[in-house]
């Protein structure tokens, strides 16, 4: 475990309780973090990462972004498979070595990009059409951890691979606003995206609210889709189906709560499944890029807009 701070520290724990893997040990450049979590999960403490390489098959990297690249480079090349954060990197050019180093090696190259492994959008599967329209929300108070990026990398590109993963379709246009007001990068943003299948995204981002929110609004031709993915709770709304009695304007109406979970764990199992099994990961190095694409357009269209 590469970076063991807020963060990595609860990967430490996901992979030392899991029996799929052996955690060998955890890196950080604070030895204060790295001797406590090494005593948590019974494992060493290295201050560098290159000492560990020659003893473990896969690493997961939360180290803060601009470390992301050099980092995963090194680990690919070294033939270990790699679990890196979000953002995968700060840059393309960087995010499309990696995906390319990690085919050319044949490792793994999963990106941390949690809400796919959210109970309620797993619990999607079977009821999710061609969405038409999606709206989506996520919200936060301000804190200085994270704030290394922006609020596009840091808050709305999980929204950005969600909307992505669903909507299975190239964008056409994006439209976007936005403005900082504590930090010196974007505090909120809001894009607009089209895409070629002519399904319109509506994504806002902010953390400089007064409130925790993330939900995520679908509209299809069949129904009404609204998951909220803090409390883990679907809900769906169809109109009757062909030949019910019911009085024209009526709706069905469903809602399911799913338990908080772990998504974390279920992220790790499946990165250790996908070594084990040989299969692509749920969430793939070009994934990462295309997200990082997405959020890089967005975060240069505001810049251009406000730039004086």
């Amino acid at each position: 475990m590469i970076g063991v701070g807020y963060l990595g520290r609860f990967h430490a724990q996901k992979y030392a309780s899991l029996p799929l893997a052996e955690l060998v040990g955890v890196v950080d450049a604070s030895a204060e973090n790295r001797d406590k979590v090494a005593a948590e999960t019974g494992c060493r403490a290295f201050a560098d990462y290159r000492d560990l390489l020659d003893q473990v098959d896969a690493v997961s990297i939360a180290t803060p972004t601009p470390l992301h690249y050099p980092i995963a480079r090194e680990c690919l090349e070294r033939g270990v498979h790699v679990l890196v954060e979000k953002p995968i990197t700060t840059t393309l050019e960087e995010a499309r070595r990696l995906v390319d180093i990690a085919a050319s090696t044949g490792r793994i190259l999963q990106v941390g990009h949690l809400e796919r492994f959210n109970a309620a959008i797993l619990a999607l599967q079977g009821t999710l059409g061609t969405p038409r329209f999606v709206e989506s929300h996520r919200l936060a108070p301000f804190k200085e951890r994270g704030t290394d990026v922006n609020v596009v990398l840091d808050l709305m590109i999980h929204d950005i691979d969600l909307i992505q993963s669903l909507v299975g379709s190239p964008i056409e246009s994006i439209d976007a606003v936005g403005t900082s007001v504590f930090s010196a990068g974007l505090d909120i943003a809001n894009a607009r995206i089209r895409y070629a299948n002519g399904c319109v995204a509506n994504t806002t981002a902010s953390r400089v609210s007064m409130k925790m929110e993330r939900k995520l609004r679908l509209f299809q031709d069949d129904a009404y889709i609204s998951i909220d993915l803090q409390q883990k709770v679907l809900t769906i709304v169809r109109k009757p189906p062909a030949g019910s009695e019911a009085p024209r304007g009526q709706v069905v109406l469903e809602e399911r709560s799913y338990e908080q979970g772990d998504a974390l764990k279920h992220e790790i199992e499946a990165f250790l499944q996908s070594i084990l099994d040989g299969t692509p990961p749920l969430v793939s190095g070009e994934d990462g890029l295309r997200a990082l694409d997405t959020a890089t357009r967005i975060t240069q269209m505001v810049q251009d807009a406000t730039r004086p």
